[in-house]
């Protein structure tokens, strides 16, 4: 059985998950049913991925035969950014339900602290960065706190048991904590040895806020976006230091590089669509590296960020993060 970690909001959140970003729609209904028989239980979804529908059938078939009951589930999705003005919320909220086939999420995140103009879904979704689906970005007027208040809404309406935010730094949820009559459960980031971000770690965990790290191998899941500083780094698989300590546990890098994560306390979502690479990622939980091996890796902190969407867009965006 997988450990799991307490939430605020008096849940049991499983610490090893199963990200869905960048699966195929063509597989995404395989891979999810292979990964609940693989043994996971958290998956973790989102708007933007535009696979929830078919990742719902993969649930759904789960359920049929019997392997999971819903209620042995924890699935995750995400509010985008287009959706953020507060009479927006509950009805994308509805639509994602329906399109995973399920009445309720065990938590739902605001996905970035980027609030753009609403895009209707019968004109295209998910609906992207762009208004007109090519260059042209409208920001919106709703806040942090109109957006929230929303999703907090969500909660006593019984359509997520949990809420929680996604790449917010620390400044802004310092000023989310002022005013959340429900405090966040999560915060999801970015996390790899090349950005530890430690601070905003130790501030979660004062405030009460489980971690989430998504992209924990670094590098390799943004050297399609032709990105300089993704292409310019070593895999972090590939590193001799990183070798070394898997080679000492005979453990595969992959599975160091996660464990590096949930030995400090996080929680991971890692995906892959092979078998093997699936069962490998969820029993990266069950040895222990050294405290040295844990200072070691964290030594790799450069600071680099990947997914800041003025990497994929750095022109239009600099409004946001220039």
């Amino acid at each position: 059985m997988a450990p799991v970690i307490k939430l605020n909001s008096g849940y049991d959140m499983p610490q090893v998950g199963f990200g869905l970003w960048k699966v195929d729609n063509a597989v995404a209904s395989d891979v999810v049913y292979n990964a609940i028989k693989a043994g996971y239980r958290l998956f973790d979804g989102a708007c933007d991925y535009g696979n929830e529908v078919e990742c719902g059938q993969g649930v759904a078939r789960a359920i049929s035969e019997g392997i999971v009951k819903r209620e042995d589930l924890f699935i995750v999705s995400k509010l985008w950014n287009t959706f953020h003005d507060a009479e927006r919320v509950e009805p994308i909220v509805k639509k994602q339900l329906a399109d995973w086939g399920i009445e309720y999420f065990d938590l739902y995140l605001i996905h970035f602290p980027v609030a753009l103009e609403w895009v209707d879904p019968a004109v295209r979704y998910p609906p992207g960065w762009h208004y007109d689906g090519k260059e042209e970005i409208r920001p919106s007027k709703a806040t942090i706190q109109e957006t929230w208040t929303a999703l907090e809404s969500l909660v006593s309406k019984g359509l997520s048991k949990s809420i929680g935010i996604s790449n917010f730094q620390a400044q802004l949820i310092y000023d989310l904590l002022r005013y959340a009559k429900i405090r966040p459960a999560t915060l999801q980031v970015e996390h790899h040895p090349y950005l530890v971000q430690q601070e905003l770690i130790n501030l979660a965990k004062r405030e009460g806020i489980a971690v989430t790290a998504y992209s924990s191998f670094g590098p390799a899941s943004f050297k399609e976006f032709n990105m300089k500083h993704a292409d310019a780094l070593a895999p972090l698989i590939e590193d001799e230091t990183i070798k070394k300590i898997a080679a000492k546990h005979n453990r595969p890098a992959s599975q160091v590089l996660l464990r590096w994560a949930t030995q400090r306390g996080l929680a991971i979502i890692p995906k892959s669509t092979r078998p093997q690479i699936m069962a490998e990622n969820f029993q990266s939980i069950d040895f222990d590296l050294s405290e040295e091996d844990i200072a070691t890796i964290s030594a790799f902190d450069r600071g680099i960020r990947f997914n800041q969407p003025s990497n994929y867009f750095p022109t239009e965006l600099l409004w946001i993060f220039g």
